[in-house]
């Protein structure tokens, strides 16, 4: 038996209240190190913008009130000693807000209205709604009073600075009842025949259906199994502006866009349960392959960025994507990934090769993914072997996928590319006791204690023994109470909140612990998914963790953290139902 459905509760100051779908969600982290003391609408069309404040008011003195701040997917309620407010998603452009014996405050963020920036507000003589427009988001919010009394409006009309909105409120014991929506320009009057506990039972309800399909296996031993699904379904939206397909963003805090390797561990997350949509994931950036065969760095509702690359594990992820996808893909889409692979990878071996060598090479610690890891340290246009491994895994899986569409001539091609590529990485970065980086531009080579020295691992099954042995003892070294620190903890560069000098992430846990299984090495690999599940049920799903303490760093509601739990927690149940050692929900 599931747990129930209902979903969990969770705080605002952590995750966002939003639904899937939405471009906005209901938030106190207007931006980085940026928190506010009330919930604000902040939407992410244009980047994040915070557009309307909402303000939970005492009836008798139209201050602010004190009240508690709970959520759980379907409603977030505000609730004080002489009342309540609750908002639920009626839709992915709509909320209705509900309240009792509190008044409510909706007024614009931005004090300053200039010619280009800041929100315009007005009452609308077509059907009496007031109207915010915002220049940061190009969209209108509009505000329908369904029950109640509008009891104050400022600002309207009004330019320059000053206070903008209007409050809401009913009779004594009375209940007042009003709708917000984003929309693009116009739409008819607000009308809706459903009531709102009809409204959040939807909510609840659909939530529901994710859950259980996104993961049906969780259990008393996934205690952050829902949680996890709410933080990808609610940081979901359709396909908008440069958005081509519904998207997971990375977070519905800052980190508000699609980076071309994060979209892997959400793609392989969703793919037994919600196979589109994990479709969607893995083919997005692909969507905006370059005529070199570039993937963008990041994609987002308004900008698409080619400044760096991401590095390449999408032949990884292909693999395991069609292993984890319920139904075999059709030959067309087998084709057209094909396709997008190649070009990827013929991106690497030709733009990224310099003349007359045989490794590729980055350009950036932000094409690798690891930003500062302390590997780049000597240089940043490096040779390293993590790359390496990562297209001889590609270049295998296009192997693969040329033989299954009848192209021997091109699988031959491929599979002689990979043995070449991967002898070179022995070669030149081998040193008979590590792997090491080198300059594109010199002889000069140099080791670290960064993790990403022993990304190689990924090759797992294509590895020497005694290559992915020396491998896996240098990675348990990076083990600590709560998981792998990126950047050895006696290191003099280690950083407790150092991004990619110390902190655990999420993608380097998934992709090393998948290596190390397939090389053989199951105990560590399960010592690594056992700390990391626990760190996520203890500290929920951060971008990053403090590998000393385990305290969630940066953002904190990041949906390749989660997904990577979901990953990790159904590879995990399915290991041992077998055995009769998972508990399931009474």
């Amino acid at each position: 038996m599931t747990a129930a459905p209902s979903g969990p509760a969770f705080s605002v100051q952590d995750i966002p209240f939003s639904t899937h779908g939405s471009w906005f969600g209901i938030s106190p982290v207007l931006a980085e190190k940026t928190r506010a003391e009330d919930l604000h609408l902040v939407s992410h069309q244009n980047g994040m913008h915070a557009v309307v404040r909402f303000v939970p008011l005492d009836p008798a003195t139209g201050e602010r009130a004190e009240t508690q701040v709970a959520a759980s997917p379907s409603r977030l309620s505000w609730t004080g000693g002489s009342g309540r407010i609750d908002l639920a998603y009626e839709s992915p452009d709509t909320v209705r807000v509900r309240g009792t014996g509190l008044g409510f405050g909706i007024s614009a963020a931005a004090h300053t209205l200039t010619p280009f920036s800041g929100t315009y507000f007005y009452r609308d003589p077509v059907d009496g709604a007031h109207v915010f427009t915002s220049y940061e988001t190009g969209r209108r919010y509009r505000i329908t009073v369904l029950s109640g009394t509008v009891a104050e409006v400022s600002g309207a009309q009004a330019l320059g600075a000053g206070d903008r909105g209007l409050t809401v409120t009913a009779e004594p014991g009375g209940t007042w009842e009003t709708v917000v929506e984003e929309l693009d320009s116009a739409r008819p009057p607000y009308h809706s025949a459903a009531t709102f506990d009809e409204v959040t039972e939807a909510a609840r309800q659909a939530f529901s259906e994710f859950v259980e399909a996104a993961a049906p296996w969780r259990s008393a031993d996934t205690p952050a199994a829902e949680l996890a699904a709410y933080v990808v379904w609610s940081a979901t939206v359709r396909p908008a502006g440069l958005v081509t397909r519904p998207a997971v963003l990375m977070s519905k805090h800052w980190m508000d866009k699609v980076w071309s390797w994060d979209h892997c561990f959400n793609a392989l997350a969703l793919a037994p349960g919600c196979p589109d949509l994990a479709w969607d994931q893995f083919a997005l950036p692909f969507d905006h392959q370059d005529t070199g065969g570039a993937l963008p760095d990041s994609v987002t509702h308004s900008e698409v960025l080619y400044n760096f690359v991401k590095p390449p594990i999408h032949g990884w992820t292909f693999g395991h994507l069609r292993g984890r996808l319920p139904e075999p893909l059709d030959p067309a889409r087998l084709s057209e990934s094909y396709a997008m692979l190649a070009r990827w990878t013929d991106f690497w071996l030709t733009a990224r090769r310099a003349p007359g060598a045989a490794l590729p090479h980055y350009q950036h610690g932000n094409d690798s993914g690891w930003d500062n890891a302390t590997s780049f340290d000597p240089g940043r246009v490096i040779v390293t072997a993590d790359l390496a491994a990562f297209l001889v895994l590609q270049m295998r899986e296009l192997a693969d996928l040329a033989a299954e569409l009848d192209r021997p001539d091109d699988a031959r091609r491929w599979t002689h590319t990979a043995d070449a590529i991967q002898a070179a990485m022995f070669d030149q970065l081998w040193n008979g006791e590590r792997f090491v980086a080198r300059g594109v531009d010199g002889q000069d080579t140099w080791t670290s204690s960064s993790l990403l020295d022993l990304m190689p691992v990924v090759l797992g099954e294509h590895l020497p023994d005694d290559v992915s042995s020396v491998l896996a003892d240098r990675i348990e070294a990076h083990l600590t109470p709560y998981g792998l620190a990126t950047e050895l903890p006696a290191s003099p560069h280690y950083r407790s909140d150092g991004y990619w000098r110390g902190p655990i992430w999420a993608p380097a846990t998934v992709l090393i612990e998948d290596g190390l299984r397939r090389a053989g090495h199951d105990r560590l690999a399960d010592e690594i998914s056992a700390r990391f599940r626990a760190l996520c049920e203890t500290s929920g799903f951060a971008e990053n963790f403090d590998a000393l303490t385990g305290q969630g760093l940066r953002d904190r509601a990041y949906t390749w953290t989660a997904a990577s739990y979901l990953l990790l927690a159904r590879d995990h149940h399915r290991r041992h139902a077998d055995a009769g050692t998972v508990t399931t929900v009474a």
